[in-house]
């Protein structure tokens, strides 16, 4: 990728348009980033720049995309809009962010530096971290970034002498980030499970599923692909698209209920059952699933899935066996925030979509009383009923969704309305008795209320400290 002199032009001034920029000013092209967000929106990112990238904030010229020899956007901004599909109808080239940082890599280190890529709906960022450590509790050098953390064009940057290259790039992919690639080829990837999300973005669930399939898109004989067996969706795409196809990679599931080619838990054990390597062998007993220091069955699932990834990368199976007696879950994700009165305060902000509270839910046997709404991203909150009138004492419900959620579940359980997150815990706290549990698993983006699903989440875990505060 020779990109000295070059005319680029990258679309949205995020966290990976702003690694994107800096990465190709360093390397000698005439940058210019267009946002239709105005300068006052974009300070913090705007200060960050090299002084020689060009900003068109507030707005997207047609000469910017026009007279571009290479055009990167960001994975927020969907590629039919208008500006985008004018350029692509006139010829010019368009990749995103993921695929510029596989690119460079591949220039830049003359390596065969291998990608292990997770995607999925839900526990991407868990999966990810798992497996990076699993890396590392190795002795592997990793460059760690993508959907998590830093961009990666931004950890490409301080990768600076040979000594220092690593030994794979281990990479959270959203589909938004798989929608424009063009030879972006990881040599072992995932996909964790495909429930509707991003729907207000993708018109049905088979553009979802087939942005989804990116991942393996370029994939050969040489590289492996982790299945979640138990999921329909992701089962689906694999009988529509890779059973019996040559050429592609070789498929390796994993499972949290039936023996399978790959990983699963059975009786209390996760087994590992590689048929076609040496090792590490088949129906060979990797670890008691309760000594898997992450609980609940979607992080079994996740954990499962790491292992599988990092044991096809040559990691040791040791390595993994202590990296998951050891490695503590992420904030956010089913996280403990602390107990008072005998009611257990969850929080789990991260739970962005209904699959992710259907799996969250069904870590708990204790009645719940849960926290939910935010702004929808079309989501059909009506597959909750079932858990809801199992297992949900009440419903404590806030933000743009509200009503759309008591639309669908309201007469499943008692269900009460309130204005903001700090009413909704208050009444959750007042209604909660010995025993219950308290979750925050909103099934909804955050951004109608706060910055990001993190901002959300401390703030609940400051209002619980509070309530622990005002009761001592």
């Amino acid at each position: 990728m020779e990109l000295t002199g070059k005319t680029v032009t990258i679309v949205g001034l995020a966290r990976s348009g702003a690694g994107a920029a800096r990465l190709l000013a360093e390397k000698g092209a005439n940058v210019t980033v267009t946002d239709r967000k105005p300068e006052k929106e974009l300070e913090e990112m705007v200060r960050n720049l090299p002084p020689s990238v060009k900003l068109c904030l507030g707005s997207h010229p047609e000469e910017v995309f026009l007279d571009a020899d290479l055009i990167v956007v960001s994975p927020g901004v969907p590629l039919d809009i208008r500006p985008l599909a004018e350029a692509k109808a006139k010829g010019k080239r368009i990749i995103g962010e993921l695929e510029l940082a596989y690119q460079m890599i591949e220039t830049r280190w003359k390596s065969s530096t291998p990608f292990l890529a997770v995607t999925g709906s839900n526990g991407k960022s868990t999966t990810t971290t798992l497996l990076n450590h699993m890396m590392k509790q190795a002795g592997f050098r990793t460059l760690f970034g993508g959907n998590i953390g830093n961009a990666l064009t931004e950890e490409i940057m301080k990768v600076t002498t040979d000594k220092t290259l690593p030994d794979a790039v281990v990479a959270e992919i959203s589909s938004f980030q798989l929608e424009a690639i063009e030879r972006f080829r990881p040599h072992v990837a995932a996909i964790l499970n495909i429930t509707p999300d991003h729907l207000d973005r993708y018109h049905t669930m088979d553009e979802y599923c087939a942005a989804k399939a990116g991942v393996f898109l370029n994939q050969q004989v040489s590289d492996f692909l982790v299945l979640n067996a138990d999921d329909p969706e992701t089962m689906r795409l694999y009988e529509e698209r890779l059973r019996g196809k040559s050429g592609g990679p070789r498929i390796c599931f994993f499972s949290r209920t039936k023996e399978v080619e790959g990983i699963y838990a059975k009786e209390g054990v996760v087994y590992v059952n590689f048929p076609n390597l040496e090792h590490p062998g088949r129906h060979r007993e990797l670890i008691y699933t309760d000594a898997i220091r992450i609980k609940g069955v979607h992080n079994l699932e996740n954990a499962m899935a790491a292992s599988a990834m990092a044991l096809l990368a040559d990691c040791p199976i040791a390595a993994v066996r202590d990296s998951l007696r050891e490695f503590p879950g992420l904030e956010h994700r089913l996280e403990l925030v602390r107990e008072l009165d005998g009611v257990k305060y969850i929080n789990d902000s991260k739970g962005t979509n209904v699959g992710a509270v259907i799996k969250s839910m069904e870590s708990f046997a204790e009645p719940l009383i849960l926290i939910a709404g935010g702004r929808d991203k079309a989501g059909d909150f009506s597959a909750l009923r079932g858990q809801v009138a199992e297992k949900v004492k009440a419903l404590v419900l806030i933000g743009e969704a509200s009503g759309k959620i008591r639309d669908a579940l309201g007469d499943a359980t008692r269900t009460i309305m309130t204005k903001d997150l700090q009413e909704a815990v208050t009444t959750a706290h007042e209604i909660a008795e010995n025993g219950d549990v308290v979750l925050l698993s909103p099934a909804c983006a955050s951004f109608d209320m706060f910055r990001d699903f993190e901002d959300r989440g401390r703030q609940f875990k400051s209002m619980v400290q509070a309530l622990a505060a005002a009761h001592a």
